[in-house]
């Protein structure tokens, strides 16, 4: 028999299973699972670099459920292959394979998290639909898979004063992903180089951005 994830009620399989069909139209399609002590931490990447030379900022949507206490994993699947099992409707069956995204190894961290600001849910849902639209006008007639990636980096990489800052492609997330539902403020939340927005339906984190080349020059002595 296929491995299973074991929920506490039909309702919180079900609520995966939602999760996990919205991140199969986003990114990779790909959605990582870890579990231990009787919480299941389920992580999407709606945004995320290809190389070097790629724009795409690294925007996860995360959220958090009760899972059976004894499960203890951390592996990447595809979403499309999660299923209901058909004799237990708190039961989801897992693929017999797993995947390993490149995203799935820059974890955000666990504590140091420290409130910097709020954002009415309202405007993410506004700012998400600003930049779909930006995308969609951007787009060439029958874009190939490059052009579309380039877009979609430069569109949702952008820094958004509205958003505190953040990329907007943090409100694509929370947006696409079905956090915003209603009126709410989302806690902004940072730790390092991470940035975490919270909403009642789960949170986005926001990597970036990152340092590279050379270093200012300091004075050492005469």
């Amino acid at each position: 028999m296929s491995a299973r994830l074991m929920f506490p009620d039909p309702q919180a399989a079900a609520d995966l299973l939602t999760f996990a069909s919205r991140a199969v139209r986003l990114g990779d399609g790909v959605v990582r699972l870890r579990a231990a002590a009787g919480v299941l931490v389920t992580t999407a990447a709606p945004l995320a670099p290809r190389g070097l030379l790629d724009a795409t900022p690294t925007v996860l949507g995360l959220r958090i459920s009760e899972v059976d206490p004894e499960l203890e994993c951390d592996l990447g699947v595809e979403a499309s292959a999660l299923s209901l099992a058909p004799d237990d409707a708190s039961a989801i069956v897992l693929p017999e394979t797993a995947v390993a995204p490149a995203w799935a190894g820059i974890s955000p961290p666990r504590g140091g998290w420290e409130q910097t600001a709020s954002l009415d849910s309202s405007i993410l849902a506004a700012r998400a639909q600003y930049g779909i639209a930006a995308v969609a006008d951007a787009l060439p007639a029958d874009p190939g898979e490059d052009v579309v990636r380039t877009v979609r980096g430069q569109v949702w990489g952008q820094p958004d004063e509205q958003l505190g800052g953040l990329p907007l492609g943090t409100a694509f997330a929370a947006f696409a992903l079905g956090f915003i539902a209603g009126a709410e403020q989302a806690t902004v939340r940072s730790s390092g180089v991470w940035t975490r927005v919270t909403l009642n339906r789960g949170h986005v984190l926001v990597r970036g951005p990152v340092r590279s080349g050379l270093t200012a020059v300091r004075s050492t002595g005469r």
